[in-house]
């Protein structure tokens, strides 16, 4: 009987201290962490001011699809357009001075000024007005076609919604290498000191893209594909330019390829007035 007692006083105790953890209360130091962990304060996150005094289309606030794409195309297209009429401008100058030139004809000093400047726009500069000169310089003064601007703007900026478009108007994604320059990537390596470049307008941006493509030395190819169809006096068509922008991103190939299928899910967009 005794046993039997014994055994059920070792069975009880066991059984308590089993279920004991799960019924026990809180102490008073982890009611406490508890209630400093549910009252912490929250820091507001500050919103990064921008570095221009443009007023943007909040473009992320667009949920329309076909709304969104309008809006971005509107915004940019002017500024493109714009740029494509003055490089017109400036190539018809170049054409008539090198007819002239071929034909041993004197060009005037207005010319000559006006040639001048452009070669300095251009990476050009101080060289001689000659046959040479002047056909170099054509290479570089031409259009971009808007298909593959605004393509290009769309894919860099996440259709204007990116934080280098918002912050720094900066739609293709330039770079710069002067500290201070720009905007600070938040995923820059530790090694690098490149900044995404800011601009105080619309237009100094899309100039400075136009620029970027018409004399960077990574972009001859994309030069020479467009004097190609020049001299076969076929169109400047965007999906045969795009070859010549491998090196523009570092994805390379793929790159090029989404971009082809940019322009093609949105040629209708392109003729909207």
């Amino acid at each position: 009987m005794q046993a039997k007692l014994i055994k059920l006083i070792v069975a009880l105790v066991t059984i308590w201290a089993l279920i004991y953890p799960f019924i026990q209360d809180k102490s008073p130091q982890d009611s406490t962490l508890d209630q400093e962990d549910t009252s912490a304060e929250v820091v507001p996150k500050v919103p990064e001011k921008p570095l221009h005094s443009v007023k943007l289309p909040n473009f992320s606030a667009i949920r329309d699809i076909k709304e969104k794409k309008t809006a971005f195309f509107d915004f940019i297209k002017p500024h493109v357009e714009a740029e494509n009429k003055q490089i017109l401008e400036q190539r018809a100058t170049l054409e008539i001075a090198l007819m002239m030139v071929q034909f041993d004809e004197t060009l005037t000093r207005k010319q000559i000024e006006k040639i001048a400047m452009i070669f300095t726009k251009y990476d050009l500069k101080g060289e001689a007005i000659n046959e040479s000169s002047l056909k170099r310089a054509l290479r570089r003064v031409d259009i971009i076609p808007k298909e593959l601007a605004l393509m290009q703007a769309a894919n860099e900026s996440a259709w204007g919604t990116s934080r280098f478009a918002r912050i720094g108007l900066n739609f293709f994604g330039q770079w710069c290498y002067t500290k201070g320059c720009g905007m600070v990537p938040k995923r820059r390596e530790d090694a690098a000191d490149h900044e995404v470049r800011a601009f105080q307008s619309v237009r100094a941006a899309v100039k400075s893209y136009f620029r970027n493509i018409n004399t960077n030395d990574a972009y001859r190819e994309l030069r020479s594909v467009r004097a190609e169809l020049r001299a076969q006096k076929a169109p400047i068509d965007a999906t045969v330019l795009t070859s010549g922008l491998l090196s523009y991103s570092e994805r390379g190939e793929d790159y090029v390829n989404e971009l082809n299928d940019m322009i093609r899910h949105n040629r209708a967009y392109f003729d909207e007035e």
